[in-house]
């Protein structure tokens, strides 16, 4: 393979969104559910107790409409049918035995119970590694490039899974983790020098305090030649996206909430779906979960179905993200729809009847950086969505802001939600740097209704 490919996979990749590759996923698909219904008794009982047969399956459209979803509601009444057990709940929903798997990796389990990915080697090289290197040779990444792996190395999947699947470009790893902490972070960036940084993009805004008390120097000096970002909203909000490249000096890539990865234009355009021969891309209606039509800027709960692979087999399960799809091409010039993460259906705010998500809250409280740090917090007193009127946000304010200057600066926030968002937020002024850091994922909620309940 030279550099001048565009595309990692040259064979496949350019089928995205075809008619060669929907023939694909109907035959890879049937091939799937023969595995399930031979091995996986959740399914086989499902199949057994006539609410579908695989032969009756005609198209994809066919499967959408007879199989139901698995979600995490789903996965907890399985998991309570087991005894609490987990990995007699893998067994239950695996074409494999829980005893050839190689990895089990979670979500990290903010909203409830941690998702599992229970992984084989297969897995790992040749699905998810697969498509995150889809991504990485987009992005520019060659085997040359040493990554400076700031993801969570502990259970979650963005971490061990993620570094070693990324392996498969050949890159040189340097896996210093986010548990290591800022400071040992920069030191290992200072001596070997990395040209990729892989992390959250709270972990690079906040290098972007640390690099000069720590090193003497900005991130922009830190000589990344690229930003790989995953695991919450940041990299897809306009602002944040800015406000990072600005620093590092550097584009960002945002991957995740499914096999995406974003492109190298210079205006956010979403993430571009690089599995069409290995999983199966649908939208739902978040509120009756029927299917919705795949068609440019359509919004709705996305839903996956594993096409290959041995443990980390999803069949039309839903991990609760909100997204918004857009078939036309995009401008990049390169293959595969794109989707932007709107926000998690858990996370959703509802005041006075208008639907908020936290992703659009960050984007706008960004917009005033340097004047904000791009801290916040949003206080819920009550447990979501319902929130009574005003809106709480705690907003962490720059320094060197007079008194007068900083109650302009909350006109100025409280107009633009006002505006932009149609809602009427009370701003709660936090000191700089007052505002506690991530390592791992940026925190979002104060929820004061839980520390009621603790007293």
């Amino acid at each position: 393979m030279t550099q001048e490919h565009p595309y990692w996979n040259m064979e496949i990749e350019p089928l995205f969104n075809t008619p060669e590759i929907q023939k694909l996923q109907f035959q890879k698909l049937k091939r799937m559910l023969e595995r399930l219904n031979a091995n996986a008794p959740f399914y086989s009982k499902m199949l057994s107790n006539g609410k579908f047969s695989i032969d009756s399956i005609s198209s994809m459209e066919d499967f959408r409409e007879k199989v139901p979803l698995f979600n995490k509601e789903s996965l907890r009444a399985l998991a309570m049918e087991c005894g609490g057990d987990l990995l007699k709940t893998l067994d239950q929903i695996m074409p494999i035995s829980v005893d050839d798997l190689d990895y089990i990796a979670t979500t990290t389990g903010t909203t409830g119970i941690p998702t599992p990915y229970p992984m084989t080697n297969n897995d790992i090289q040749n699905v998810w590694g697969e498509v995150m290197t889809r991504g990485a040779w987009r992005a520019g990444i060659r085997p040359k490039d040493r990554v400076l792996f700031c993801f969570a190395l502990s259970m979650v999947i963005a971490g061990i899974p993620s570094m070693m699947g990324l392996q498969k470009l050949g890159v040189t790893m340097l896996p210093v983790g986010a548990e290591a902490k800022s400071e040992r972070i920069l030191m290992v960036q200072g001596l070997f020098k990395g040209t990729v940084y892989a992390g959250t993009p709270s972990l690079a805004e906040y290098l972007i305090e640390q690099a000069p008390k720590m090193l003497n120097k900005s991130v922009g000096e830190l000589g990344f030649k690229a930003l790989l970002c995953g695991g919450e909203p940041g990299a897809g909000i306009p602002e944040v996206k800015r406000k990072i490249e600005d620093a590092y000096g550097c584009r960002i890539f945002d991957a995740g909430a499914g096999f995406g990865f974003s492109c190298d234009h210079e205006q956010y355009q979403g993430m571009h779906w690089l599995g069409d021969d290995l999983a199966y891309y649908e939208l739902v209606d978040p509120e009756t979960k029927a299917p919705l039509p795949l068609e440019n800027g359509a919004k709705g709960e996305a839903v996956f179905t594993c096409l290959e692979g041995d443990g980390m087999v999803w069949i039309r399960q839903s991990l609760g993200d909100i997204h918004q799809v857009f078939t036309e091409p995009c401008p990049c010039g390169r293959s595969g729809f794109r989707y932007k993460v709107i926000g998690r259906s858990d996370d959703m705010l509802k005041v006075k009847g208008v639907m908020v998500y936290p992703s659009h809250i960050k984007g706008i409280i960004n917009e005033f950086v340097p004047r904000v740090t791009g801290e916040l917090r949003i206080i819920l007193d009550e447990r979501p969505p319902r929130v009574v009127p005003p809106l709480k946000i705690r907003v962490e304010h720059a320094e060197g802001l007079t008194e007068e200057q900083v109650n302009v600066l909350g006109h100025e926030i409280m107009e633009t939600m006002s505006k932009k968002l149609k809602i009427n937020p009370s701003i709660i002024w936090a000191a700089p740097g007052s505002l506690e850091r991530s390592h791992y994922k940026g925190q979002t909620f104060e929820k004061t209704y839980e520390e009621e309940k603790q007293k």
